[in-house]
């Protein structure tokens, strides 16, 4: 085997390798992948019948597998480049559910406080019942009642229009118990006694700045609720509050966390696609120049190549990558 038929060879063999190193990074796309076996081909009948014109094998890759090569390379940095975006978003991501995960303030922490809010409650009716009972000017509300909203309302709490909250609020002056520290509904106050001051937080409301907290009477679906800035209670149809999702009880943190681990989900699953990914014109020419190499008579003319030269250059100067 001469020197120049065994360097041509050589350097044919460096071009298969990178083709088969693109293949693979294509996930063996069918098109790529076809390329390549053709390619090794050609390669195999110039190695196994040295009689024949090397410079053919050279003429090939320069004016075939090199402009592949150089096409499926800029879309490869291409799709890694938007891969990267990818992981960058995913990233971002991450560090915000990171940083709301770190908030003082978790589902944990919430669902024991609104406990320990309902004994609060529950505690402040019974005394209010006993000032109210006796005429006393004793306060009758726990420790600290109104913090509960003031910390869990920007999260846990549902926004309601101003129009249902002013609804909600309106009351008949006849028909409530009213002292120095507070207003209660004269039939919420009988319905208390009737339960035994048994109720549990169901959930909360915000219009603006104004907060209320929805108590339920336990085992029934009887309501009312807490006006925490004007420590008024009054019951309450919650067919008035259509602002309610009842099937689902997560806060807008918790709501925000899932979204963003959904969106991630669905990034992470795309990025197998998108670093594979050759746009449809692209593989239309890429399938236009496997048949013309795969033609038994493309050796013969192979030394009048305009077609597949014009092909390669509209592959390479192509918008589409």
């Amino acid at each position: 085997m001469d020197e120049y038929l065994l360097n041509v060879l050589n350097q044919s063999n460096k071009v298969i390798d990178k083709l088969q190193m693109l293949s693979a990074f294509f996930d063996d796309d069918e098109v790529v992948y076809k390329i390549y076996l053709r390619t090794q081909v050609i390669h195999k009948l110039f190695e196994s019948n040295v009689e024949l014109d090397a410079g053919k094998l050279e003429l090939f890759h320069l004016q075939f597998t090199t402009s592949i090569l150089d096409l499926l390379k800029r879309i490869k940095k291409n799709n890694e480049g938007n891969v990267s975006l990818v992981y960058d978003e995913i990233r971002l991501n991450e560090d915000l559910i990171a940083k709301m995960n770190d908030g003082v303030y978790t589902e944990k922490n919430f669902n024991l406080d609104k406990q320990k809010q309902a004994l609060k409650i529950n505690n402040s009716l019974r005394n209010l019942f006993q000032v109210l009972s006796t005429d006393s000017a004793d306060f009758p509300f726990s420790k600290n009642i109104s913090s509960f909203s003031a910390r869990y309302a920007k999260d846990y709490f549902y926004d309601i229009e101003p129009d249902t909250l002013t609804n909600l609020l309106t009351f008949d002056p006849q028909k409530v118990y009213l002292n120095t520290y507070a207003t209660i509904q004269k039939k919420l106050m009988g319905m208390l006694c009737k339960y035994d001051f048994k109720t549990e937080f169901f959930c909360g409301l915000n219009a603006g700045n104004l907060k209320i907290e929805i108590y339920k009477f336990i085992h029934t679906d009887k309501y009312f609720l807490f006006s925490p800035a004007r420590n008024l209670f009054l019951l309450c149809d919650l067919a008035k509050i259509t602002e309610i999702d009842k099937e689902n009880t997560l806060s807008r943190k918790a709501k925000i966390i899932q979204e963003l681990l959904y969106e991630n989900d669905k990034l992470q699953s795309s990025i197998g696609a998108l670093k594979t990914f050759i746009p449809p014109d692209i593989k239309l020419l890429l399938e236009q120049g496997y048949h013309k190499i795969a033609d038994t008579n493309f050796l013969d003319n192979l030394s009048n190549a305009d077609i597949e030269a014009n092909i390669l250059k509209t592959m390479l100067n192509t918008n589409a990558i």
